[in-house]
């Protein structure tokens, strides 16, 4: 640790991925945001099978958001796939995060949920700064950090001559 007195904020700090609280935590983190995701779809698969009619609903209503008439047409055009597609989604993006397989890309998924979610709500009565932009950080986090690879079959899926052979698949996974 050192101290700048020219810049008493700065100061040298370290982030260790490799430690064991850090790794049982993004390891938690990522179950954790998967939970979430995994009982929000399949909660709506139990109430409305994959026939999930508030979602094309929701984006008719959404006139006055910040991303306009996209939304609005979505839901009058794509309800075939918004029914089906919301739960499914939600339901394998929260299973994969949970058990830690293809981590990333499940991430980016979600990443891409909470960020319709967050735009979409553009009255944002409660403030930029609100659930559906948490859940956003949640998934960049889970992201950007590899998460699948702390407790997840990530790690294990990793090591496989197969992964070894097709190093891009670690983009995916991790």
């Amino acid at each position: 640790m050192s101290y700048q007195a020219t810049n008493p904020l700065a100061d040298d700090f370290e982030f260790e991925l490799g430690g064991t609280t850090t790794a049982y935590w993004i390891g938690l983190l990522r179950v954790i945001t998967g939970w979430w995701f995994f009982h929000a779809g399949v909660t709506k698969i139990i109430e409305s099978g994959l026939n999930f009619g508030y979602g094309p609903a929701y984006m008719q209503q959404m006139t006055g958001t910040a991303l306009g008439p996209i939304p609005v047409w979505m839901g009058n055009n794509l309800a075939w796939l918004i029914k089906p597609g919301v739960p499914l989604f939600e339901t394998l993006i929260g299973l994969a995060l949970m058990v830690g397989v293809l981590t990333r890309l499940a991430a980016v998924g979600g990443t891409v949920f909470m960020t319709l979610f967050w735009v979409g709500n553009a009255g944002f009565g409660h403030g930029l700064v609100n659930s559906d932009l948490m859940g956003l950080l949640l998934f960049v986090t889970v992201l950007v950090l590899g998460a699948g690879r702390y407790y997840g079959l990530d790690a294990i899926i990793e090591k496989t001559e197969f992964v070894r052979q097709r190093p891009r698949l670690r983009y995916l996974l991790g």
